[in-house]
């Protein structure tokens, strides 16, 4: 008896590869070319300006003032006018995806990624101009040291940037409680007591 039913038990199992086999997504996956159209225009248009690396531990208001001017006058050595969108900003629960753009405006394969937990600061609050939003970044180098490095986009508008600083609020938010409940962080620990400060103007 205990034999019939251990042969009924397997019997069950043996279709299953052949459901796997024959999943629409899994022969979607096959082509990429639909998948990076689709992705194209996902995100916010902006220029990056670049980075430039800082120092301390502690960020506060005002902290990425300096690095920005600097970046800013930079590219301004640069420009005619104004200047073209050259990336796509995106920003997701626990990564910030940089799309670059080429001549037409269109993505290309290049994409810097940002990871959500090591964003020390963001703002979109700066004297030079209300479009720039500025975000701090701990960069892990190949020999595990590391350096802060701070990067700034300039958006189409104050109120775009101001949109970019709040949805990477919530981008820490989620991050946050994601750490938390897998137990990367400890039970007592609170946003305000982790190095991660996110500020925008609300102004």
């Amino acid at each position: 008896m205990l034999k019939s039913k251990l042969n009924v038990l397997t019997l069950r199992k043996e279709p299953l590869p052949t459901v796997i086999f024959h999943e629409p997504e899994a022969i979607e996956l096959c082509t990429t070319t639909p998948l990076m159209k689709t992705r194209a225009h996902a995100g916010c248009k902006v220029t990056y300006l670049g980075k430039v690396s800082t120092t301390g531990m502690q960020f506060l208001s005002g902290c990425t003032e300096k690095p920005v001017i600097e970046l800013w006058k930079k590219h301004t050595l640069a420009r005619e006018d104004v200047f073209p969108a050259n990336a796509l900003l995106e920003i997701r629960p626990f990564q910030v995806w940089l799309h670059h753009l080429d001549l037409k405006g269109e993505a290309t394969v290049h994409m810097d990624t940002f990871q959500v937990a090591r964003i020390a600061y963001c703002t979109a609050d700066h004297h030079v101009s209300p479009n720039i939003f500025a975000w701090v970044y701990r960069e892990i180098n190949d020999d595990l040291s590391y350096q802060m490095d701070c990067h700034a986009v300039e958006c189409e508008s104050k109120l775009e940037a101001k949109k970019l600083a709040h949805a990477m609020m919530e981008a820490f938010k989620k991050t946050f409680h994601s750490m938390k409940s897998d137990g990367r962080i400890h039970r007592n620990s609170s946003s305000e007591e982790m190095s991660q400060e996110l500020e925008s103007d609300d102004g």
